[in-house]
Parts: structure tokens; C-alpha cells; sequence
């Protein structure tokens, strides 16, 4: 990523739908503008959800995702359409493409239709194909929609018809009200945040880890001013100020040595915890954590993490956070690692869930993932919660956020 793109898991995600050969492929790349996927007459060619990210104003920065034919069959086609509909876990907005060669509404799309009103998710139908259609046709169709109160726009992804008015009416009729600040509406103009930003073996070289980087920006956007150093220079550069800082803000694997470096007047958080706060739900992941003196010899804690990547020999998820866990229960724990788009739909046989902060996945993911461990009746918490709790600072690290509130209960 570069650092002057928005990351995917901050844009609009905005999933594209239909049954084969509605010409789904074709209209993404045709607002796109590139030839991104792959088009064929055959039926069933997108074989998994494609992503695309792009610019489409005056929404901002959004994420397309193609995604294979909803009426596709055969065994491996019904895990195909689970794949298409997994996508609406992570999306803001849907287009439903419709062939408008045969444009009756199959079952398959009808009950698409059900899911989207179900989950309250806006959407628009989209009659592709319009070059074979006459004006008494599209009349014909736009009447039965509009009577279904169904939002409809007529295209031809071939001769590109339609396809501006489209995207401005997606653009449009997306809600962009929704983004939450992850620290600056706790900042005022000219506030001072130190980062505290570990560089070790996990560190990537020649870059910073996303959560840093976004926090850096949201900082900046508060007008005020950020200071990044280590962990090892944090008492250097507090004695550097005239005045103490807003906040401490750290990686959660140096809560215990920034805690103990930190003047207790100063606010410390993690970055895992904004995010938690930012896209998850921070009361439940506090709630969360409580569990973890409920563990007992066998119980089983499932590890996740929203990203993918080559492990090292002290990663946090598969390593430090295991050892801190037995060592602090003192029992014998099973735990499993779960990364990426990876996320078990049965949850029931796990004792206890602890997350990463969230930054490679959207809010609606990252809630979708917390629901479904409430609704099983597994307690959830992040990994900033966790370490906090862990090293026996978590009542400090929320004093900065009213879900401190859930301590004294």
C-alpha cells in the first residue's frame, strides 16, 4: 500500500452481484475504466470475489468487489455462492446486476434482495445490456420495479451507456456519515501525542505498521501535533517538552515498560484499543477480557487476526500472547490461530476469543465477527485489552475512554 492511498480497510466496500453472465465483470471494469476481470460468454468464469479499489466522487475512496454468480451449480458451485455470500458481511453498499435480456427476477436474486433489506444494507438493481433493449422494454422494466419500489438504473457495460450516471448515483446515495474519528475527536488544536512505536524483529523494514500510520494522520487531521519515537527513547522525549503531552499512545507489546516509563498524569493507551474503539465494540471486548480467570485446564481460546502474514520466531498472536495467557491462569490452555478472511462460523467449542485490532478489516467485518461471538455465547476481547489486562494496567489504559466505567461495576 502506498502511503498516499487510503487503505481498503477505511473505504466504502461496495459489493457487485448477479447471476452468471449478468455482466457483472463487465460493468466493474467499466467503472473502473481497466480491464480488471475477466470476461467471458462462458458461465461461471469469476470463480471467487475480485476487489478493486478506486476513486468514485463524491463518496471518496471506495473498494469494488466482484463476486462469482449467485445461480452457479454443482457442489462447487454452491460454495461459490457461500463465498458470494460472505461478501455481506464486510460490504456498505450492493449492486445487484440483472441481464436485461431476461430480466424477471430469479429466486436466487430475490433472495438476495431479502438478505439486503434484512441487514438494512442500501442498494441499487442494475439492467445491464440496455444495446438490446428497445425503449418499449426498458420503459416495461423501469415501471415494474419502480412499482416494487425497487431503485433501478439502466446501463450497457458494452457501449458504456449509463455507466457515469451511474457511478454518481451510487456515489450519491451512499451514507458517508458513518466514519468515526480513531483519536482526534479527543484532541484539541495544538494537543501533543507521543506514539510509542517498537522497532524490532517484527517491525517491517523501511515502513511502519498501518495502525501507526493511520493514527499519525488522524492526529495530523486534529491540527495537532505528533511526536513518534521508541520505546527506548520515550523518557528522553518527554523530558523534551515544556509541557506534558495530550497522551501516550503504544504498541500493546510495550504496555508494561511504557507504563512503567510514563508519568502516572499521563493518559496511556494502545493502538489496538483505539481501533477496538474505532470499528468494534470496545465495552464487549472490556467485558471480554474478564473471562480470562474463568479459563481452566483444557479450555479452549481461539487467536485471531483480521491480516496475513510471514510469522516471526515472537509473534504476538501465536507466541506472546499464549505464553502471557497460561502463564498468568496457570493452566493448561488449547488454542487455535485463525488470519485473514478466516473465521469459523461455529464458534460454540471455544471458551474465550481474543482479536487483533482490526486494521486490515472494515467496521462491518470486525462487527459481523464480534456479533457472531455474542451470539454463541463466546466472550470476545482485542489484543490491546488482552495485554493490558494481562500486565495489570488495563484500568489506566481506558482512562481515556467512558468504557472505563465497566471496571467499578
Amino acid at each position: 500500500m502506498s502511503i498516499n492511498e487510503t487503505p481498503v480497510a477505511g473505504r466504502i466496500h461496495i459489493g457487485v452481484f448477479g447471476n452468471r453472465n449478468a455482466g457483472k465483470s463487465s460493468l466493474l471494469n467499466a467503472i473502473t475504466g481497466q480491464d480488471l476481470a475477466v470476461v467471458s460468454d462462458v458461465a461461471g468464469t469469476t470463480t471467487d470475489p475480485v476487489s478493486k479499489s478506486m476513486e468514485l466522487l463524491p463518496a471518496g475512496p471506495v473498494v469494488l468487489i466482484d463476486t462469482p454468480g449467485l445461480d452457479d451449480t454443482g457442489e462447487l458451485g454452491k460454495k461459490r455462492i457461500e463465498k458470494s455470500f460472505l461478501v455481506l458481511r464486510k460490504i456498505d453498499y450492493a449492486v445487484l446486476v440483472i441481464d436485461g435480456h431476461s430480466w424477471k427476477l430469479s429466486s436466487t436474486e430475490e433472495e438476495l434482495l431479502e438478505v439486503l433489506k434484512k441487514k438494512e444494507l442500501p442498494f441499487v438493481i442494475v439492467i445491464n445490456k440496455t444495446d438490446i433493449l428497445s425503449e418499449g422494454q426498458e420503459a416495461e422494466i423501469r415501471s415494474t420495479f419502480r412499482e416494487a419500489g425497487l431503485p433501478v438504473m439502466f446501463v450497457s457495460a458494452l457501449t458504456k451507456d449509463g455507466i457515469n450516471e451511474l457511478k454518481e448515483y451510487i456515489a450519491h446515495d451512499i451514507d458517508t456519515g458513518k466514519n468515526r474519528d480513531l483519536i482526534k475527536d479527543m484532541l484539541n488544536p495544538g494537543d501533543v501525542v507521543v506514539l510509542v512505536t517498537p522497532i524490532d524483529g517484527s517491525a517491517p523494514k523501511g515502513r511502519m505498521i498501518l495502525p501507526q500510520v493511520q493514527t499519525i494522520r488522524d492526529v495530523l487531521d486534529g491540527n495537532a501535533i505528533c511526536m513518534v519515537t521508541k520505546e527506548t527513547d520515550l523518557t528522553h522525549t518527554l523530558d523534551s517538552l515544556k509541557c506534558p503531552p495530550k497522551m501516550v499512545v503504544t504498541d500493546s507489546q510495550a504496555f508494561k515498560i511504557v507504563d512503567e516509563l510514563t508519568p502516572k498524569s499521563i493518559p496511556l493507551t494502545s493502538f489496538s484499543i483505539l481501533f477496538a474503539r474505532l470499528k468494534g465494540d470496545l465495552a464487549r471486548q472490556v467485558k471480554g477480557v474478564a473471562h480470562i480467570r474463568d479459563l481452566h485446564d483444557g479450555s479452549a481460546v481461539l487467536i485471531s487476526e483480521g491480516c496475513t502474514h510471514h510469522r516471526q520466531c515472537g509473534d504476538i498472536g501465536t507466541v506472546k500472547l499464549p505464553k502471557l495467557l497460561s502463564g498468568f491462569t496457570g493452566k493448561d490452555l488449547k488454542f487455535s490461530f485463525t488470519s485473514g478472511t478466516a473465521y469459523e462460523k461455529d464458534l460454540s467449542g471455544y471458551d474465550l476469543i481474543i482479536h487483533c485490532g482490526g486494521c486490515m478489516l472494515n467496521d462491518k467485518e470486525m462487527k459481523y465477527r464480534i456479533s457472531e461471538a455474542m451470539r454463541q455465547g463466546v466472550p470476545i476481547t482485542n489484543y490491546g485489552v488482552a495485554l493490558a489486562y494481562l500486565t495489570g494496567i488495563l484500568p489506566r489504559s481506558l482512562e481515556l475512554f467512558p468504557e472505563r466505567e465497566l471496571l467499578r461495576k
